[in-house]
Order: C-alpha cells, then structure tokens, then sequence
C-alpha cells in the first residue's frame, strides 16, 4: 500500500487543518531544537504528552532530525520513549541510512542498538554506504552481506545516485 504523503501546512492553509498559527510554530520550535540537540526542550515536551514519533511536513521525525544532527544522547532519550528507529519519511529515507551518510558513527550504533535495520529504504543505509565510499568503516557495523549492494551501476540510476 502507498503511504500518503504528509500535507504541507502553511500560514495560507492552516485554518484548513484547523491548527492555529501558534501550534504550527510551535511545531517547527520542536523539530529545530531536535535538530539543534536542545535535549531539555524536546523530552519536556515528548514527557507532556505529545507523540515520540510526530513527523514534520516531510514526514521527518524527532529521532531523525536527532539522528542526522549527531545528537547521541537526545537519539537515545527518544529512543527509551518510544521512538521507532524503523520509520521512514515521505522520500523512503530511514534514520539509519541518513546517520551512516552524515558520518555520525556513535548514532548509527545507538539506532542498530535498537532494533534499526540497516536494509530498510531506498537508499538502504549499506547502499549509501557503498556510494559514499564507507564500507570499510561501516559494513562490518551494518551486517553487510553479500547481495546487499547491486552490482549493475545502473540500478544506482533509481536510487538517485
């Protein structure tokens, strides 16, 4: 089944959605300070009751705006929360994936720690990997096996590359 792609929410159309100007602001004061590793603001938050895994327009999550900013402890915290390490966004991007490109090692461990499969996505985070010229560092942490990465070049055309 496709996933339905998060709506884009903007000042013109949130009275649409029914959300005041504040919560959208608000919203986007959250996944900053996720991405800025602002650990007290982000758990006060999360611990007051608003969902772990609540995605911005892109269908981006705490865990990833963490994760991708190499937040290690914020990464762990919304994991003992409940964050899924599993969840991808609007693109198919997993968590994993984006922290093996942006070279943040300690999270990449954290997320497989805690159940992330390193073959989930498009790119897979052993595809990107490969293409970012990280297999020595990472395949051996990713489980890397055989198979895992395509060996017509073409292919690598529909992921992006």
């Amino acid at each position: 089944m496709a996933s339905i792609p998060s709506p884009v929410i903007t000042r013109d159309n949130v009275a649409s959605y029914g959300l005041p100007v504040e919560t959208i602001k608000f919203a986007h004061k959250l996944f900053h300070a996720a991405a800025n590793g602002d650990i007290a603001f982000v758990l006060s938050v999360i611990d007051a009751g608003l969902p772990v895994n609540l995605t911005n327009a892109q269908g981006n999550t705490l865990l990833m705006q963490a994760a991708y900013a190499n937040h290690t402890e914020l990464v762990k915290e919304l994991i003992k929360r409940g964050a899924d390490p599993n969840r991808l966004n609007d693109r198919g991007q997993s968590i994993i994936a984006g922290a093996v490109f942006k070279r943040c090692d300690d999270v990449v461990n954290v997320l497989l720690e805690n159940g992330a499969d390193p073959r989930l996505g498009r790119p897979t985070a052993i595809e990107v990997a490969y293409t970012a010229g990280r297999e020595q560092a990472m395949f051996d942490i990713l489980g890397a096996r055989e198979g895992d990465v395509p060996e017509n070049p073409k292919v690598w055309d529909t992921l992006g590359y």
